[in-house]
Formats: structure tokens, C-alpha cells, sequence
């Protein structure tokens, strides 16, 4: 059966969503996107969200923290930019602070110690000014803070 604009019933939807929602966290923001994708009137989108809130397959405390946790751990991102892309998810400031939470403080430090000293070493500029202006704006893309960024890149390269 080949559809132009595919359609679902609120039941096939919502089956979808929790495949959806199972395969991998999810926020708000990105499941109404899905249900607008597949052109579903507000009034079903609504009925599924509150189901998949009730189900439990869809929390944002729980996306939340496990986003801050994975960026952290796996994209070494620090706290900025971590809380600039929670931020463009619509995520709430409370569930925003406790995702921070999750990230421990010595390992944050430590993570961002290395991640200095590895970039520094692979720098190939000899001029020091560039070589500090490339590890300082690599450090602040990566969401670093700025405080740490300036210190360490003046403690690295004198």
C-alpha cells in the first residue's frame, strides 16, 4: 500500500513513539517534532505525549541527565556548552542543574586537564600567541569555562 501523505492512527502512532522513546532517550521537544513529522493533529500528539509521560518512556530529568553524562564522558563538553544545548532542547532549568549534577568535579577537572594537555601537544604552531589563540578558542568551542580555559592556557604555554 503506497501512501502519499502517510497517515497514523493514534494507536499506530503511538506504538511508533515508544519504539521511539525505548531506542534512546528522549525530550520533549524532539517527540513533538516527531509527532508534527508525522502529521498528527495536536489534540492525538497531546493524548500520545501523556501516555508516553505515564508509560514512563519519555522523562526529561532522566534525558537530561543522561545527555550531560554522555557529551561529558564521550564529547568531553564542558559545563557551558552542555547547558547552552539543554537549553535549546527546552530543557527546564531545575532538570538543567540537575543534569550538572551529575558530573563530578574532580573527574570534570581532571577530563578537562587532559583534554588541554592532549590538544596543546598536537598543535603544530610555533608562533606561541597563535598556538594560545588556537588552544584557548578549541577549549571554549568545546563549552569549557572561560576562568579555566585562560589559566591553563597560560600555565601551558608561557
Amino acid at each position: 500500500m503506497v501512501r502519499s501523505q502517510e497517515s497514523y492512527t493514534v494507536e499506530e502512532a503511538t506504538k511508533k513513539l515508544e519504539h521511539y522513546c525505548a531506542y534512546q532517550e528522549r525530550c520533549h521537544k524532539e517527540v513533538k517534532q516527531k509527532l508534527k513529522d508525522m502529521n498528527m493533529i495536536p489534540e492525538a500528539s497531546d493524548m500520545i505525549v501523556v501516555h508516553l509521560l505515564e508509560q514512563n518512556f519519555l522523562n526529561e530529568e532522566r534525558f537530561a541527565k543522561a545527555y550531560a553524562r554522555g557529551k561529558f564522558r564521550i564529547k568531553k563538553w564542558g559545563k557551558y556548552r552542555i547547558t547552552l544545548e539543554l537549553k535549546r532542547k527546552e530543557i527546564s532549568k531545575f532538570n538543567l542543574n540537575e543534569a550538572l549534577k551529575e558530573i563530578d568535579e574532580e573527574e570534570y577537572i581532571d577530563v578537562f586537564n587532559d583534554l588541554a594537555e592532549k590538544r596543546n601537544n598536537s598543535l603544530k604552531e610555533t608562533d606561541k600567541y597563535k598556538r594560545r589563540k588556537k588552544l584557548i578558542d578549541y577549549l571554549l568551542y568545546r563549552g569549557w569555562e572561560t576562568f579555566l580555559v585562560y589559566d591553563k592556557a597560560n600555565e601551558l604555554i608561557k
